[in-house]
């Protein structure tokens, strides 16, 4: 059951009203003033003014009661589009997303060499050709939001050293970027991010205890509790990947020990591989890690069981780390998102259920399901766009960001 939001009227209101219509798909007014706790007068006059926006529109569709038919309430997807980059050391993939949250617009583009010297210039050259190229008006587009991995300054959009990525290292990204296009500019952590992106695009409840488990080149995680993403005191919480698995394991370039990345993340599990002696695919000597991790992700999902045996490992350590952000949080929804998951998430996915249904421990009390996302590769990048466009149509409230 929906829970009733007790808010007074103010600016949150008009976001808290947009959050409900997204995740209901359909709502009426009456419903909304019983949700929000806001007066009937103050309800309509804020969607008046949403439908004057253009953010919603009147479905056509009615509700039958008792007494007068409701008419329902819809984002409009067509209000605003959002533009979202995600950085990798060897792949920028961009999207362009309608508000809600759907793809309408992708291309990747393989780094030709490392992105060192001028990397905002770069950023900024490959928005122009993409926004371009999309045909979309570029009154349409409300910002363009970039998603990097590891550490960030979400306030001041600055991505502090060390980073990844080369020639990220203490730049001021935000700053260089909106000194270059024309467009608002948000910095984030991929794995907020996808986050972001899988709960405003899966029109998931502002009641849900959701999260994203997020691995790319790390492993990280984004919580979205009523509605807003736990950012904690610098924007970089839930780095499920620095949390110790193996109490006497190895040290972790963090300065822990025993990390789940140490053990789970594609680099680890492609060391695994090499340290036994590799696989039989011809020329695996010369794969990076990433492309590795994926040849042998794709030979267990196709029946090879020593490949398997290496995934099935990593895909237990991952669901042990699940358990416990469970337990901290109450999570009743997860979802597993990232190119760690692109080949072989299926496996991830039913390790992580079978431990939550077995160990979890509010599992007699309510269900809690492990899901894959729908674009594992592309969710930081569709994360970014939705940012942007939550940051334009619903600003102040849910999982957004404060602005230095």
């Amino acid at each position: 059951m929906a829970r009733r939001e007790q808010v007074a009227a103010g600016p949150g209101s008009r976001a808290l009203i947009v959050d409900l219509i997204r995740s209901a798909g359909g709502i009426s007014r009456v419903e909304l003033t019983e949700l929000t706790g806001l007066t009937q007068p103050a309800v309509s006059g804020i969607v008046r003014k949403l439908i004057a926006d253009g953010v919603i529109r009147e479905t056509g569709a009615v509700v039958s009661t008792r007494g007068k038919p409701r008419s329902l309430l819809e984002l409009d997807s067509h209000a605003a589009y959002g533009i979202g980059m995600h950085v990798s050391p060897d792949t920028i993939i961009c999207v362009a997303t309608d508000t809600l949250g759907g793809v309408v617009a992708r291309q990747a583009i393989a780094a030709v060499g490392p992105l060192e010297d001028g990397i905002a210039e770069r950023i900024a050259e490959l928005y122009g050709r993409f926004v371009a190229a999309v045909g979309l008006d570029p009154d349409d587009i409300v910002g363009l939001a970039v998603a990097v991995p590891g550490p960030t300054d979400v306030v001041t959009g600055r991505v502090p050293a060390p980073s990844a990525i080369t020639g990220l290292d203490g730049v001021w990204l935000r700053d260089e970027l909106e000194a270059r296009l024309a467009t608002r500019v948000f910095v984030d952590n991929d794995a907020s991010l996808s986050a972001i992106g899988e709960f405003w695009s899966r029109n998931v409840s502002r009641s849900d205890a959701f999260a994203t488990i997020y691995m790319d080149g790390g492993i990280g995680a984004g919580v979205v509790l009523d509605g807003s993403l736990l950012r904690g005191a610098s924007s970089n919480t839930a780095e499920l990947g620095h949390i110790t698995v193996v109490p006497d394991g190895v040290e972790c370039p963090c300065g822990n020990v025993g990390c789940l990345e140490c053990y789970a993340s594609p680099a680890a599990v492609a060391q695994q591989v090499r340290d036994a002696g590799g696989v039989e695919t011809p020329g695996w000597q010369d794969l990076p890690d990433a492309a590795l991790f994926d040849l042998v992700a794709r030979s267990a999902v196709t029946g090879d069981t020593a490949a398997a045996e290496f995934v099935r490992i990593a895909a237990d350590r991952l669901a042990l780390a699940t358990v416990t952000l469970v337990n901290l949080f109450d999570l009743d929804r997860i979802v597993l998102a990232g190119a760690g998951f692109a080949v072989a998430g299926s496996i991830f996915v039913t390790a992580a259920q079978e431990r939550v249904d077995t160990r979890a421990f509010a599992r007699a009390l309510h269900p809690i399901r492990v899901e894959l996302a729908i674009d594992p590769r592309d969710s930081a990048a569709i994360g970014a766009a939705t940012l942007v466009l939550q940051s334009a149509v619903a600003p102040g409230h849910g999982p957004g960001i404060a602005r230095g």
